[in-house]
């Protein structure tokens, strides 16, 4: 699977390689430079991102948009995207609550990254959390003891692993909360300091 970012997110559009499009409201496919350095990867849309039909737009992107500027790093010149594609939820009261996705389902995605990482070829990858961070470094990488780490990669020259936005939004009280931003934004701080190439 091979092609530019824009034909890419058409195909993916009528993506059927597993069952979560019968519940999703829209493919939610990545957006950002088309020549960006730096790829942010997360799990999947939530629901705000599948009403919108764009990654990163709900209360975890907004934060994930401030902490990136604490951090050095511009939203508007990296490509995010998501592990998955389409939003899986289950009901619950008149609210649809994320639920996480199975190894079949992120299997089935997978062509879909490995196309953008193609196409993009950015020479920096971040993985927002354990799913993006286990579909590009292995089921045994552990975020909690390996993040900030810089890992050489097929994928792109470097690539890391740091908590996703959304598990400091639901940090159990505001202590944690300031302790896993801080970590974030310095494991962030690895990527702002990199030379990128010229083109």
């Amino acid at each position: 699977m091979t092609g530019s970012l824009a034909k890419l997110a058409e195909e993916a559009n009528k993506c059927k390689n597993c069952g979560l499009w019968r519940h999703a409201t829209q493919t939610v496919f990545g957006e950002g430079p088309a020549r960006a350095r730096v790829m942010l990867v997360g799990e999947q849309p939530g629901n705000d991102e599948d009403l919108q039909g764009r990654p990163f737009v709900g209360p975890a992107g907004h934060l994930m948009d401030r902490l990136l500027g604490e951090a050095g790093i511009d939203r508007n010149k990296v490509y995010v995207t998501n592990a998955v594609k389409h939003f899986k939820w289950e009901p619950r009261g008149k609210w649809r609550i994320h639920k996480k996705p199975s190894s079949v389902e992120i299997a089935a995605c997978r062509p879909w990254l490995d196309a953008e990482i193609a196409a993009l070829q950015p020479e920096v990858i971040v993985c927002l959390g354990a799913t993006a961070a286990q579909a590009l470094l292995g089921r045994s990488f552990r975020v909690t003891v390996d993040h900030g780490r810089l890992i050489k990669s097929p994928f792109a020259s470097h690539v890391l692993a740091t908590i996703h936005p959304s598990a400091i939004l639901r940090a159990p009280d505001e202590g944690t909360r300031h302790e896993l931003e801080k970590q974030f934004v310095s494991d962030l701080e690895k990527v702002a300091r990199l030379k990128f190439r010229e083109f």
